[in-house]
């Protein structure tokens, strides 16, 4: 004979049965703000960062707070105040000229 035993499948646990995984508490993310002011917008967000959400297809944050996956032309739209006065007063600390 061989020196492997023969197992019992009904003594394994797992095996044979459909087992349920708990469910997980990951909140999706929101693609969209509920305003639907910020989709008018092009927003600032770290230019590394919008490459590869371009390429892989995943969701970014901008400054303002937005949370959208990059996928349309921003030279199309206006540039998002938020993000802008975030830019502008809080990163660079130096007020917006247009002010």
């Amino acid at each position: 004979m061989s020196d492997i035993e023969t197992l019992d499948i009904e003594t394994l646990p797992g095996l044979g049965e459909t087992m349920t995984l708990p469910e997980t508490e990951t909140p999706a993310p929101r693609l969209s703000n509920d305003d639907g002011d910020h989709e008018r917008f092009s927003h600032y967000a770290p230019k590394d960062k919008i490459v590869e959400a371009s390429v892989m297809g995943t969701p970014i944050t901008a400054l303002c707070g937005k949370v959208w996956v990059p996928s349309r032309d921003p030279s199309r739209f206006p540039v998002c105040p938020e993000c802008k006065d975030i830019y502008d007063n809080v990163l660079t600390g130096e007020p917006s000229s247009s002010d």
